[in-house]
This record gives structure tokens, C-alpha cells and sequence, in this order.
């Protein structure tokens, strides 16, 4: 399967696939408190089987070019992961996703994983809208989309019920054209 250096530090980009839940699986539960701050990733893999069913979810969304996910590899441990939430090429809009766990932080690394996957969005499939959504406590999350040159479009007030507190989501997007001047410029 291919890999996609992240730069000289030996980080990598890949396909996180079913066969991949064992690893995935010691991943979350190294970063179960950290990634849960915010997202239910880590509530949706428990177990071997869960952690398989996730995964699986995602390769048939693959296949229905509805989504996609990869892992991030740091001299060949995963440490993180980036997705296509969702991805509805007929419409040219799709949402970008990521996790790290704590020990990988700080590293640029899912920003320049996103990277890659905007370039590949709106270069490769044609996509003219390529979205962000976090909570707006997310710092970390909110200064990624910032650095991308992503725009700030709104703010949906407390659309998140996540473990029992309802969170203000912001909404941040690239459009195809933006991100085009963006690269062209060198930012």
C-alpha cells in the first residue's frame, strides 16, 4: 500500500484500514482521554470488534466515495489520523477531519496531512468546497483551519451535544479557488 511522506521527520500518510484495528485499537487507548476531548472517536472503538467495525465503516465509504480515512505514522507507530468526513463529489463540497493522540502534538503534522488531502480534494476530484467543523473551545483544531487559510463562516450555537454539555461548533471552509492562490502564493 503506498505511503505518503509528511516531510524530513519520517512521518507518513496511509490508508487506516480494517486490517489495521489491532494498531488502531492500542492507538486510541494510548490517547482515549486526549482525542475524547472533543470528538467521540474514542467511544466508538472499545474493543477489537469495534475499533474493526469503525474501520470497515470507513472502507465502504471508500468504496461509495462518500469518505475516506488515513492514519498518521511517526517512525512507524500511529499516532493520528485525518479524514474525509464526509466527500459528496456530485456537489463538489466535502468536510476534512483529524485526531492526534497527545504525545504527537505540536509536530505539524495534521496540518500538513490536511494538506494533502485538500490538495488531492481540489486538484485530483474537482471539489470546490473543502469544510472544517470544531468546537469552538478546540484551539488546537480552530488555529489548523486557521493556518490552512481556511475562513471562519459561522458559528452553529450549541448544535453538539457531546457528554452531556452542548458546544458551539464553528464552521471554517477553503474554496477551490482560495486554496489554489493559497498554494500559488507559497502559504
Amino acid at each position: 500500500m503506498f505511503a505518503i511522506s509528511l516531510g524530513d521527520d519520517g512521518a507518513e500518510l496511509q490508508p487506516l484500514e480494517p486490517r489495521h484495528a489491532e494498531e488502531y485499537l492500542a492507538h486510541i487507548d494510548r490517547g482515549r482521554e486526549y482525542i475524547g476531548q472533543y470528538i467521540a472517536l474514542s467511544d466508538r472503538a472499545t474493543d477489537l470488534a469495534s475499533a474493526t467495525a469503525f474501520l470497515q465503516s470507513y472502507a465502504d465509504k471508500a468504496a461509495a466515495d462518500s469518505g475516506r480515512l488515513y492514519g498518521i505514522w511517526t517512525d512507524g507507530v500511529l499516532v493520528g489520523g485525518v479524514l474525509f468526513r464526509t466527500f459528496d463529489a456530485a456537489s463538489g463540497n466535502c468536510e476534512v477531519g483529524c485526531w492526534l493522540e497527545e504525545a504527537a502534538v505540536g509536530r505539524g503534522l495534521i496540518t500538513r496531512a490536511i494538506r494533502v488531502l485538500i490538495d488531492w480534494a481540489v486538484e485530483e476530484r474537482g471539489m470546490h468546497r473543502v469544510e472544517w467543523i470544531a468546537a469552538s473551545s478546540n484551539t488546537a483544531s480552530i488555529n489548523v483551519a486557521k493556518r490552512l487559510g481556511m475562513v471562519r463562516d459561522g458559528v452553529l450555537r450549541e448544535s453538539n451535544p457531546y457528554r452531556g454539555v452542548r458546544h458551539d461548533m464553528e464552521v471554517w471552509s477553503v474554496l477551490a479557488q482560495e486554496w489554489r492562490e493559497r498554494r500559488a502564493s507559497g502559504r
